[in-house]
């Protein structure tokens, strides 16, 4: 059966500015990072897709490496797309990243010219794709010079195979550094990808600055702290978690489930239920309260938890008594 998605999808969903590019995003984009390997179902992938979009979930955010295995995220995105997005491409936005270990040998990994073209080259081809709308490099790289790496996204841009470059989980100094060579190069470093939820908070301490004055767009992963800042550990582990699971490939594991972080998840879950929204849609908004926050990337292993998310747009807004409770709490 041909997809044809939601006429009124546009009408869902809230779309803010990229930091000062002409860039709009989603407040809510859907990450691939798990749930979309070879592992896993293809029929629930496409189905989680399906709902993203016809709610206006414009931007879909891969890497070389998500799967598992590695390369297998992109390769079930492909599949689809070219079955159910292919005539929507211009009303997409998808991006991916390099700069994990992909593959055997020392181009493999981090953040040479060698490795970042011929990645991105991959990726390209296990989505089917002509060009990608955002590359990031993933991670900072402690022996590469950046100017090295900045100069591998700049000529990716003037080859056609990205119209926007980012980094992702680069500190505030190596963000002003990324941000200084690219623009003596010509191309903007129109986003950030760094890890934040009320469980995360480094950010807080001079990237979210460093966004501002520069005009980098920020795009938060993690923002329910894979999982931990919803209902679903109130009560123990279930059978069926990701902290059960044993993906690897980054997933969060058990060990995070301990009791003190558990005591903090039900008081936030108390103050989520006064505020009328599930835990889930608490944290994205309080990630999102934030206006150098341009979208939070959310994951999924059910549609169901699509729309949940997506409840977190009827308020964003926090009184100074909520925020001073929020940060008690988790002090």
């Amino acid at each position: 059966m041909t997809y044809i998605p939601d006429s009124n999808r546009y009408q869902k969903m809230q779309y803010r500015r990229c930091g000062n590019s002409g860039l709009l995003l989603p407040a809510l984009s859907l990450g691939l990072w798990h749930n979309f390997g070879g592992i896993d179902n293809v029929d629930n992938a496409r189905e989680i897709l399906h709902t993203a979009f016809n709610n206006g979930i414009t931007h879909f955010d891969l890497a070389n490496n998500y799967g598992p295995p590695a390369g297998s995220a992109e390769s079930t995105f492909g599949e689809i797309f070219k079955q159910d997005f292919k005539n929507y491409r211009d009303e997409l936005l998808i991006s991916t990243k390099a700069g994990w270990p992909m593959w055997d040998g020392p181009y493999g990994d981090f953040g040479s010219k060698k490795h970042l073209i011929a990645s991105l080259d991959q990726s390209l081809k296990r989505m089917g794709l002509g060009y990608v709308d955002i590359f990031y490099h993933h991670r900072p790289d402690p022996n590469t010079p950046m100017e090295e790496t900045m100069a591998a996204l700049d000529l990716i841009v003037r080859q056609g195979k990205a119209l926007y470059v980012g980094v992702s989980s680069y500190s505030p100094a190596e963000t002003e550094k990324a941000y200084a060579i690219l623009k003596n190069l010509g191309t903007p470093c129109v986003i950030h990808q760094p890890k934040y939820s009320m469980f995360e908070r480094s950010v807080e301490d001079g990237l979210l600055d460093v966004l501002e004055v520069n005009g980098i767009g920020g795009i938060a992963f993690s923002p329910l702290a894979q999982g931990l800042l919803t209902n679903k550990y109130l009560n123990g582990i279930p059978e069926n978690s990701r902290a059960n699971a044993n993906r690897g490939n980054g997933a969060m594991e058990k060990d995070a489930i301990t009791e003190e972080n558990i005591a903090k998840v039900r008081r936030l879950n108390k103050m989520a239920e006064e505020r009328g929204q599930s835990l889930a849609q608490m944290a994205l908004a309080w990630v999102l309260k934030d206006k150098r926050i341009s979208s939070v990337i959310i994951g999924a292993s059910k549609p169901e938890q699509v729309m949940d998310s997506l409840g977190c747009l009827q308020n964003t807004s926090f009184s100074e008594y909520e925020l001073q409770t929020i940060d008690q709490i988790l002090s």
